[in-house]
């Protein structure tokens, strides 16, 4: 018990110490500094209402799209250059180029490539999920120990077979080291490309709070997406867990 209560102790100090803060110098500030339970009954009001499920369902499913395609590139792409070191030499000078440009830094470009619509923010999110999964299986393909496929070669696994119960099951640390920064960020990147681009989602909402000098739902969308974060980054390590243990 006390195991899973010390990790909160901290957050709800922190907490505390917010609502303290906020109440003493609410003469001064008003409603630019809101006490935390402020921003807890306006985040209620806002799901009650359906608008925050709806602005946080368009961010989801962008993220969820954008994600899954940025990862299954960044797969592929890793386990061909950890595979063949010929196509690693010639690849990794190209995939650090592009790495160096932040994912929001394409967003110029890709405004007048793709326009403003849903296609923006799902390639601004494949984007960055990209390049952690790429580094992170290609590393993990590298350093494989070879004399185990050796080895289950020689037993007669090959094709599909060697690649599920010997490849895959050696690459979960590293892919699920991958997946877990890629989601975490995915959040991030989506709340930007949304607050630049997009009439509807999390940072659409955001941009139209701060437009109102709403900082009690400003404070609201970015505690759901830190909490969506997290709850992401938790899911991949259970799945890494369940995975190795099973």
């Amino acid at each position: 018990m006390k195991k899973k209560i010390g990790p909160l102790l901290p957050i709800l100090f922190f907490f505390l110490l917010w609502e303290f803060i906020s109440r003493s110098l609410e003469a001064e500030l008003g409603e630019l500094f809101p006490p935390i339970s402020s921003v807890v009954i306006e985040t209620v009001k806002l799901v009650y209402s359906g608008l925050m499920g709806e602005h946080f369902l368009r961010s989801l499913i962008r993220v969820m799209i954008g994600f899954f395609v940025g990862a299954s590139f960044g797969i592929l792409t890793g386990l061909i250059m950890g595979s063949k070191s010929v196509l690693d030499r010639s690849f990794s000078p190209l995939i650090s180029l592009f790495y160096a440009v932040p994912a929001l830094g394409w967003v110029p470009l890709l405004m007048l490539w793709l326009g403003i619509g849903e296609v923006l923010p799902i390639t601004i999110i494949a984007i960055h999920s990209f390049f952690p999964v790429c580094y992170t299986v290609r590393a993990g393909t590298k350093n494989m120990d070879k004399r185990i496929v050796k080895v289950a070669r020689t037993m007669g696994a090959k094709g599909f077979t060697l690649f599920k119960k010997v490849i895959i099951p050696s690459l979960v640390p590293s892919l699920f080291s991958g997946l877990r920064l890629s989601s975490g960020g995915a959040f991030r990147v989506v709340i930007a490309a949304e607050m630049i681009a997009m009439p509807k989602g999390i940072g659409a909402l955001l941009m139209r709070a701060e437009s109102l000098i709403r900082v009690d739902i400003i404070l609201s969308c970015l505690f759901i997406f830190s909490l969506m974060s997290v709850i992401f980054e938790r899911i991949f390590v259970y799945l890494e867990r369940k995975t190795i243990r099973g």
